[in-house]
């Protein structure tokens, strides 16, 4: 049954003022030229290590969606080294029934066997998706892989998998901007925000 356009907009209307509300009383952590900063500090560390001399090497990089789209995007047309793209898209749930599952959605259409891979996603929070997703493409046959994340989240406590590229460090607060969301809301903002915890329970 399709909604009607009365019901569409009130739940338009919803979804504009959570997530005005959301941000609100967010407090900017990066500003957007710092963003930009550690894009090409990633992109420098892999350009040398892909274009070395001797290197011959043809990576697969690939994307995790969707958080990151963002960092994908502005990374690569920062890479100069011959290259070969993809996506995966892999959830992990936090329901009860299927706590700590995890799921792919879109597997490598590419062939991982013998190949280098890089990684790429926007954050290394817990740390057990990325771990899962590195264990797998080598279950797979990749040759390597290597991981990249824009931010690494610092919990003060040790996690199942270290990043081997980080573009910036955070605090273990919640997140948002530059392909990290809250409730879907805020991946465009070219700049990073914390929301408040008592926002985040109020969105609820």
């Amino acid at each position: 049954m399709v909604p009607h356009s009365t019901e569409l907009k009130t739940m338009h209307d919803f979804h504009h003022e959570r997530a005005r509300a959301l941000l609100a009383n967010a407090t900017q952590i990066v500003e957007p030229v710092e963003v930009n900063a550690a894009v090409r500090r990633v992109a420098d560390e892999l350009n040398a290590r892909f274009n070395a001399e001797g290197a011959a090497e043809f990576p697969l990089v690939l994307g995790v969606m969707g958080g990151a789209v963002v960092f994908t995007g502005h990374l690569l047309p920062q890479l100069t080294f011959p290259l070969d793209f993809d996506y995966i898209h892999v959830s992990r749930y936090g329901d009860e029934d299927r706590a700590g599952e995890i799921v792919w959605k879109v597997i490598p259409r590419q062939n991982v066997v013998g190949r280098k891979i890089v990684v790429v996603d926007d954050i290394l929070d817990e740390g057990e998706t990325l771990a899962h997703v590195k264990q797998r493409l080598l279950d797979m046959g990749a040759a390597e892989v290597i991981v990249v994340v824009f931010a690494d989240k610092d919990l003060g406590r040790a996690k199942p998998i270290q990043a081997d590229l980080v573009g910036l460090t955070l605090p273990n607060k919640f997140v948002v901007g530059f392909g990290m969301d809250v409730y879907g809301y805020w991946r465009n903002l070219p700049g990073l925000w914390t929301i408040r915890p008592e926002d985040l329970k109020q969105a609820t």
